[in-house]
């Protein structure tokens, strides 16, 4: 096996910290030491009912406080803040479309998505909270601790105070856990990214109307349930590789998958391909990849047309640009109007999965997609739906659909940020490949949990549709 290296040069402090508490007990506990199961869902529900939103449709042209600038060709806030839509130009030789245009949100600011942890007579807890934005599908969703955009917490919204940020923003070294910058969705941003951390308080910490102490194995729960748990908190649990000094707590006698599942997770390990090869793999990729990305003004966006208040494809493909009203209690602002992206339909994203030398592997392949900042991702097995309708299907679409319901390991429609994207979500899956059929084809590659934690503790390596699955993945750990 290869000798490990540091993969790369975009830092960021993750797992195996002096910080770090023990995240197996916390995922195996199946009550929290605060709240129990019911507790939790009646205290979230009760947020939501006393923390409307109403979310009406409004055409762009119309929404308070945004334009399109004739200079520039983009829909932009009077505030030259928050984030704007402008259009791109997109060349990729080689690729099944080797050109196109579309319109493309530019957000170059940083976010903080942060979850604070506390230890409860040991077991490790995280602070989360229900919350609700525009987007969301069903009303609350369990999100970070904090979820704020720099525009956010800097005020300029000239709303409240974001709660529990200044715990992220100025902690102390020793408290931090995972603190690193990934990307978010590389067809719909440019370049966007989010501060992803986990900060463990060790003093009292006021827990305000909205928010809950879980336990990570109630956590997990939650997230096998449809449109619960938020993309933003998705991201940050993937850095929480559910590891401790006793593993074998999460072991199930006579499971076999979980037991691969489990120690997929454990250094030491003999996996298929070291995480130089790994590496090597994502830098050939990148280097070898030509990918040309001009912006555009919007009303250059061929096959494109802004009618009836909102930016459609022609062929009623991919998905649409709406604009959007918020009325809401409980936020830092109470109103405000807004553009959003809205997909065709629901997607899928899945991990095939295989038991190799008594680990579980996961088969991954890399990704270019127009708004990464270096050319190329690791994404999940299988990243297809609406927004890459017209394009051919992609390996294992068809092994994953139909795949028998005993190789179904887990299988949930999830939200994607709702801050952003109205309605969008995607089907997240998890399958167990048949046996014997191991063999990766071209672009992609079978790596362990233990690899890809590793990874994910560093900028630009795997996309937040991966991420998402990670955590599912981990969910798995701590339940049959």
């Amino acid at each position: 096996m290869s000798t490990r290296r540091t993969p790369g040069p975009h830092g960021g402090r993750g797992n195996g910290s002096a910080a770090s508490p023990d995240l197996a007990s916390s995922a195996a506990a199946s009550d929290g030491v605060l709240n129990s199961d019911e507790a939790t869902r009646r205290r979230l529900v009760d947020r939501f009912g006393r923390a409307p939103m109403r979310v009406t449709r409004r055409p762009l042209e119309e929404l308070e406080g945004w334009s399109l600038h004739a200079d520039s060709g983009q829909i932009r806030h009077e505030s030259g803040r928050f984030f704007s839509i402008g259009g791109v130009d997109v060349e990729m030789p080689g690729a099944d479309v080797p050109r196109w245009t579309q319109p493309i949100i530019h957000q170059p600011e940083t976010g903080v998505l942060g979850i604070l942890v506390k230890r409860f007579a040991g077991v490790a807890h995280l602070l989360m909270q229900a919350k609700t934005e525009p987007g969301n599908r069903g009303g609350f969703q369990l999100s970070p601790t904090v979820q704020a955009t720099r525009s956010n917490f800097t005020g300029v919204h000239r709303g409240r105070a974001v709660p529990y940020v200044d715990r992220f923003l100025n902690a102390a070294p020793e408290r931090v856990i995972a603190d690193v910058r990934q990307s978010e969705q590389g067809t719909w941003f440019v370049r966007k990214h989010n501060r992803n951390m986990v900060v463990e308080a060790t003093d009292e910490v006021e827990v305000l109307d909205g928010f809950v102490w879980l336990t990570l194995g109630q956590v997990y729960r939650l997230l096998s349930e449809d449109n619960l748990v938020n993309m933003d908190a998705r991201t940050v649990l993937a850095c929480l590789l559910p590891s401790g000094p006793d593993p074998g707590a999460l072991l199930c006698d006579g499971d076999g998958f979980r037991e691969a599942l489990v120690r997929s997770c454990l250094p030491g390990s003999r996996p298929l391909h070291g995480i130089d090869e790994i590496l090597g793999w994502i830098s050939c990729v990148r280097s070898m990849t030509e990918v040309s990305v001009t912006s555009v003004p919007l009303g250059d966006v061929r096959g494109w047309r802004w009618e009836d208040g909102r930016i459609s494809h022609g062929l009623g493909r991919h998905f649409d640009v709406i604009g959007v009203r918020v009325r809401a209690r409980g936020r830092e602002v109470v109103g405000w109007d807004q553009p959003m992206f809205a997909a065709r339909g629901v997607g899928t994203a899945a991990f095939l999965v295989a038991r190799i030398r008594g680990l579980l592997h996961v088969l991954v392949r890399t990704r270019v997609e127009p708004g990464y900042a270096d050319v190329a991702e690791l994404g999940p097995t299988v990243q297809y739906g609406p927004v890459w309708e017209g394009r051919p299907e992609p390996p294992f679409f068809r092994e994953v659909l139909g795949a028998s319901a005993d190789r179904i390991r887990f299988d949930t429609v999830l939200s994607e940020e709702g801050g952003r994207f109205f309605h969008t979500r995607n089907r997240y899956m998890i399958v167990e490949a048949a046996p014997g059929e191991v063999s990766a084809a071209p672009g992609f590659r079978w790596v362990t949990l233990h690899q890809l934690s590793e990874l994910v503790r560093h900028s630009h390596y795997l996309n937040v549709e991966a991420r998402t699955l990670m955590a599912c993945l981990y969910s798995l750990v701590a339940r049959p």
